[in-house]
């Protein structure tokens, strides 16, 4: 299968090379050239294992890695999961469910990807005989999942923006305190929007990139997105068959990555009646999807910090489809976007997404609500998705971080303080991080002076 740009003016690669390079050259997103039916194969998805349910997805896209090797990447990228299940399913009352995405080495959703994109980083590096550095930007979770995804991994660097004062202080020393030679937190003046565009003007000097043998982390990336798909598709073999028609996923979403990964495997015949884009202050998802205009705000530090974004990168994805796959729109509209700050869609697919947001005067009172009512604790970014949910419909919300990560904002709204002992042993440990300005030149020469 080979995979395109959605602005159309890279020639189209292969799974490896577009995993590899990450941010398309002419600026765009990689997507499959076509989306696969899988409408045929539930039926013998439904008893497999969540790493056998990840290999039979993947190898439909990855058709350059041969089977036994996709397959060993697969079963080693799921090793450090606590849970047996991986992405247990919990249901807390007759028509809503949790789907944990915490049992992961960093405690959040984003693992799910980011040890499956390490593992193919080595077998690349491995396979090419050659190095690679790479680079990303985090509002919180990203980072720490990145990076522990290519720890000590041979051939390999790994440089991580993130917002200074921004992050919470756990998800800061999950970056800043391995104490890896190939790990650089680099601590940026601004806000999380800032720092991703740096790393956008930085992969768009083709010299630079080139030489330094450049790829991208974030949910930019293509195997990102691809890896996400198949939480949602284990989830929805786990519910009940009376309840998959009408199933809504709730999904705390700042970067728009997470719950694109849950529409496009719909896209695939997957027959999941509904997603709630759930974001929190900074709310331009939830501007856009109950306004129909995509426009910038200011940036609002929140206690559900891993969302405090205003320009969702892999929107551009969603915009692809919306304009009938026609990279000559999708050019305009991001010229549009960038130019004015803002895109008025007159089409979009308002049957199957709604939205809420919930402010930080909000979250405290959820947290508290969802305790007492379920004996379940859940952090602030899921505690969003738990502000309006649909009594027609069967709701699975998406736990994506583990309440221990926001140890203050748990204690000060229901009186305990969850703790994790991955977490605690990091707060002895010295915090090692670079402070940089959020300037394509100076990480530029960051990078040069370490890669």
């Amino acid at each position: 299968m080979k995979f395109l740009s959605t602005r159309g003016q890279t020639q189209p690669l292969g799974f490896s090379d577009a995993v590899a390079t990450g941010l398309a050259p002419d600026g765009g997103l990689f997507l499959p050239e076509k989306l696969p039916d899988l409408s045929g194969d539930l039926a013998r998805f439904e008893k497999m294992s969540y790493p056998e349910l990840c290999f039979e997805f993947l190898r439909v896209f990855a058709t350059d890695i041969p089977p036994d090797e996709l397959r060993a990447i697969v079963n080693a990228s799921y090793t450090r999961f606590s849970d047996p299940a991986i992405a247990p399913l919990r249901r807390l009352g007759p028509k809503l469910h949790v789907l944990e995405l915490f049992h992961g080495p960093t405690l959040a959703f984003k693992d799910f990807a980011l040890q499956l994109l390490g593992n193919l980083y080595e077998r690349q590096c491995r396979v090419r005989a050659e190095s690679i550095n790479v680079l990303g930007a985090t509002s919180g979770d990203t980072g720490a999942a990145a990076i522990h995804g290519l720890l000590g991994k041979p051939r390999t660097a790994i440089f991580i923006l993130y917002p200074d004062g921004r992050v919470s202080p756990l998800q800061e020393r999950q970056m800043t305190c391995t104490g890896a030679a190939n790990v650089f937190a680099l601590a940026v003046d601004g806000t999380f929007d800032d720092a991703q565009n740096a790393l956008k003007d930085v992969f768009g000097d083709q010299a630079f990139r080139t030489k330094h043998r450049l790829s991208a982390v974030n949910s930019i990336n293509l195997a990102r997105i691809l890896a996400q798909c198949i939480y949602y598709l284990y989830a929805w073999l786990r519910l009940p068959a009376a309840e998959r028609g009408n199933v809504e996923f709730v999904v705390p979403t700042g970067n728009f990555g997470n719950v694109l990964a849950g529409w496009m495997l719909q896209k695939m015949g997957v027959p999941i009646g509904g997603f709630k884009v759930a974001t929190n202050q900074n709310d331009i998802l939830y501007r856009m999807f109950t306004t129909g205009e995509y426009r910038v705000g200011a940036v609002h530090p929140s206690l559900a910090p891993s969302m405090d974004i205003q320009v969702a990168s892999n929107f551009e994805r969603f915009i692809y489809y919306s304009v009938g796959r026609d990279p000559a729109k999708v050019r305009e509209v991001m010229q549009t976007f960038k130019t004015t700050g803002a895109y008025r869609f007159s089409n979009f697919d308002r049957d199957t997404f709604t939205a809420s947001h919930c402010t930080d005067a909000e979250i405290p009172g959820i947290i508290q609500r969802v305790y007492r009512e379920h004996r379940y604790v859940v952090d602030p970014h899921t505690a969003c998705g738990f502000k309006e949910l649909d009594p027609s419909r069967t709701s699975v919300v998406l736990s994506t971080a583990s309440p221990a990560k926001f140890p203050d904002t748990i204690k000060a709204a229901i009186g305990l303080e969850p703790t994790h002992p991955s977490l605690e042993a990091l707060k002895s440990l010295p915090i090692v991080k670079h402070r940089i300005k959020a300037d394509p030149a100076a990480i530029q020469a960051f990078i040069a002076s370490h890669a």
